[in-house]
């Protein structure tokens, strides 16, 4: 019987391999999500580093937050990470959602990246 943790493993790994397959050189913008705290990285797996990333636990992001585990939180997070990505030339990316469901918080996470400028 798997836990928990290893069936959230194998839903970002099947995930992960499709995008890997369908990519075609992108970078990858990639969302972890806990109970408390979002945050998203613009990875570029070729070269193994990260062009930008953003998240609630950064001050400047959590300035003015009510709450750090709100769909108004992700959405800083994902202009946030916008921005960044936007100042390093990076303009399109695959969303890598990981082996979250694609709603509530990541979902206003993506939408804000996507109102930031980036393309997915």
């Amino acid at each position: 019987m798997l836990t928990s943790r290893e069936k959230h493993m194998r839903r970002a790994m099947r995930n992960r391999n499709k995008l890997r397959k369908t990519a075609e050189g992108k970078l990858r913008l990639s969302v972890a999500r806990s109970g408390k705290n979002i945050s998203a990285q613009v990875i570029d797996d070729e070269k193994g580093i990260t062009l930008a990333s953003a998240s609630t636990l950064e001050a400047d992001v959590r300035k003015g937050l009510k709450s750090t585990s709100t769909i108004e939180a992700a959405e800083k997070v994902g202009k946030a990470v916008a921005e960044r990505a936007k100042k390093a030339g990076v303009e399109e990316v695959v969303f890598d959602r990981g082996g979250f469901v694609f709603h509530g918080r990541v979902k206003a996470l993506a939408d804000a990246a996507r109102e930031g400028g980036l393309k997915f």
